[in-house]
């Protein structure tokens, strides 16, 4: 069973003020891929005294920590900023709208095998990936 954000910090003795606690509990709620000002706005409603350098220093430290994953989607609509998700969670690829920035989260076997496939004809054995794909909805031109 996947331990929360919270206990994953503390198992690692991580440093824990109230205002950290908040953050990663915003974290461990968030169905989506946050990013900072979002964090920040999400954070700020359960705790208005929490500042967006906390924020930025939170997410430093949980990603340092191996907690949270950092992305760099190229999504124009929202600015091109890191978003972020719990590192531990099970295995899965992005879609990424380029009309609207949603980010659609996927597993699809086929195309796990193939990247399998394709490491072992080149002589590796795959030990981990990234997927990103970036579209727009059937019918609509990208913006930008």
């Amino acid at each position: 069973m996947p331990q929360s954000i919270l206990e994953r910090c503390e198992a690692q003795g991580l440093r824990l003020t109230e205002q950290r606690r908040v953050i990663a509990r915003v974290l461990e709620a968030s169905e989506d891929h946050p990013d900072v000002e979002e964090l920040h706005a999400r954070a700020a409603r359960v705790d208005p005294g929490i500042s967006i350098a906390t924020v930025y220093r939170t997410v430093k430290l949980l990603e340092e920590a191996g907690i949270l994953e950092r992305h760099e989607f190229r999504i124009a609509a929202s600015g091109n900023r890191s978003r972020y998700e719990d590192a531990d969670r099970d295995h899965h690829d992005h879609l990424i709208d380029m009309s609207s920035g949603e980010v659609i989260e996927f597993v699809d076997p086929e195309i796990e095998a193939l990247q399998e496939r394709i490491a072992e004809r080149l002589g590796y054995r795959l030990m981990g990936h990234r997927l990103e794909l970036y579209g727009v909805p059937l019918g609509r031109k990208p913006r930008g």
